[in-house]
């Protein structure tokens, strides 16, 4: 939408001197977004140009993330399922045998069978894996057969092929340094989608249904705006959660929201495993059993002479059971100082994320913390990461993620579309499209330019690499400004 010229004069010039004459009406009043939309677009324009290859790339890798969580039930189903059995083997067998496929490695963690036909999954270090990767021994639960072994990766038990995916969205397969570009494309995602909303609605239409259903009959560079800005105005809101929800585990602005989750007390709270300087359960930590100090198993038939020593994983799980973690859960396993900690893995709304640490010596519930429990914002935070990563709702969710992934390609390349229709025409040398100009800024009055001065440098320092990248383009296009300025005064 172009800005409308203020109301002419009459022309009078072909009046006789005594003609009576109407007075030419006063110029119609600016509207205050009459003086923003320029800077909008300007800022909606660069950014849009500059920033979108990164978008691009996090995006196409984003929708093949989101196809990965079925593609690895497919390729992986080996490893991943069993023949249902009559019953099911002691864990502490089927640990046994991940132990003698793989004696140089050490069991961490084991993830119970989530459903019938499923594997467990036991987790290990060795020593030549990478940080925050484990080797998965994959042992059938009905007959502590191993039937396969895998690289997994973090708290999501990522398999080698949604693993590469997940590296290629985060860091381009670069390792930290790599993270700036993912950083960047989530920094810039939702300013280019809130600014676009605000053109678009802005523009003056017939009716209410033409902000999602694009023009008919429109052609050449009306058409494509046409879509591009019915399509964002259906995937905005979940490209700006995308931005956000990304942003909180990114390395510089994901510091600083940790900082202010701390500052009010919303830090995500993580159960107590540690034990009391005897280890034999008579001290502090046995004690904090919450209601569940029945749960001793030193006490149970069969059980008589265990106090002092470890009662087992399976018995571990069972005090859980009793504790009420019901469903499907992991068991990290013992070390020096601290028990087991038994905790739910059912990422799925409602979720089920609840966990126990259980006194090895005896079998007794020393601490236990429910998600109900957590603060509100680390909910949030949770539960938004869980979206973003595609399994808060299951299949729904990974579907979702994909056509915001694919709504993203396209406005992408219907907005370069746009830009290289808005080139000159006429020059026979190689042009491209041309941006609002320069000095946008001097045309909002002070009243809203102080606050949104004051705005933008407070989210710059909040999203650092948005604030050093907008410095850094101001600067650039200060340079080129002077530049401009100063051929124009030679010639």
């Amino acid at each position: 939408m172009a800005i409308e010229d203020p109301v002419q004069g009459n022309d009078t010039s072909d009046r006789t001197p005594d003609a009576p004459t109407t007075p030419a009406p006063s110029p119609a009043p600016t509207s205050l977004w009459s003086t923003l939309r320029p800077l909008v677009l300007r800022l909606h324009f660069y950014a849009g140009l500059l920033v979108a290859p990164l978008l691009l790339v996090a995006a196409t890798s984003g929708f093949l993330y989101s196809l990965s969580y079925q593609a690895e039930k497919v390729i992986y189903r080996q490893e991943l399922r069993a023949p249902v059995g009559d019953r099911t083997v002691p864990l502490s067998e089927q640990l046994d045998a991940a132990r003698a496929a793989h004696p140089e490695g050490t069991v961490t963690s084991v993830r119970l069978p989530s459903e019938e036909g499923a594997t467990t999954r036991v987790l290990m270090s060795t020593p030549d894996m990478e940080e925050f990767k484990s080797l998965a021994v994959f042992v059938d639960p009905y007959t502590a057969e191993v039937r396969g072994e895998l690289t997994s990766y973090g708290s999501s038990g990522a398999l080698p092929v949604r693993t590469w995916l997940s590296e290629v969205h985060r860091h381009l397969q670069l390792g930290e340094p790599g993270r700036i570009y993912s950083e960047l494309a989530a920094s810039w995602l939702w300013v280019v989608a809130l600014g676009g909303l605000l053109l678009w609605t802005a523009r003056k239409r017939a009716s209410k249904r033409a902000l999602v259903v694009p023009e008919r009959g429109a052609t050449g560079r009306r058409r494509t705006l046409s879509l591009h800005g019915s399509l964002g105005m259906v995937a905005v809101t979940g490209l700006v959660l995308l931005s956000a929800t990304g942003l909180t585990w990114s390395t510089y602005a994901g510091e600083n929201i940790t900082a202010i989750k701390d500052q009010l007390g919303s830090a995500t709270p993580a159960v107590s495993a540690a034990l009391d300087s005897g280890g034999d359960g008579t001290g502090a930590g046995a004690g904090a059993g919450g209601g569940h100090e029945g749960h001793d198993m030193a006490d149970m038939p069969g059980m008589e002479g265990m106090k002092g020593t470890d009662v087992g994983v399976d018995l571990a799980v069972v005090a859980a059971r009793q504790a009420g973690l019901d469903g499907p859960v992991a068991v990290t396993l013992p070390t020096e100082g601290s028990g087991y900690v038994v905790a739910q893995i059912d990422n799925q709304f409602p979720v089920r994320l609840d966990s126990v640490s259980v006194d090895p010596a005896n079998g007794k519930i020393m601490d236990e913390l429910r998600f109900a429990d957590y603060p509100l914002l680390a909910q949030l935070t949770r539960l938004g990461i869980d979206a973003h990563m595609g399994v808060l709702f299951g299949l729904a969710n990974q579907l979702l993620l994909a056509a915001l992934a694919l709504a993203l390609i396209v406005l992408i390349v219907l907005g370069y579309r746009m830009w290289w229709l808005r080139r000159p025409t006429k020059e026979r040398r190689l042009s491209v499209g041309r941006a609002m100009p320069r000095g946008a800024w001097r045309k909002v009055p002070p009243r809203l330019l102080v606050p949104l001065g004051v705005a933008t440098v407070l989210i710059g320092w909040f999203l650092p690499l948005l604030g050093i990248s907008l410095l850094v383009f101001l600067l650039l296009d200060g340079a080129l400004g002077l530049r401009a300025r100063a051929r124009a005064a030679r010639t």
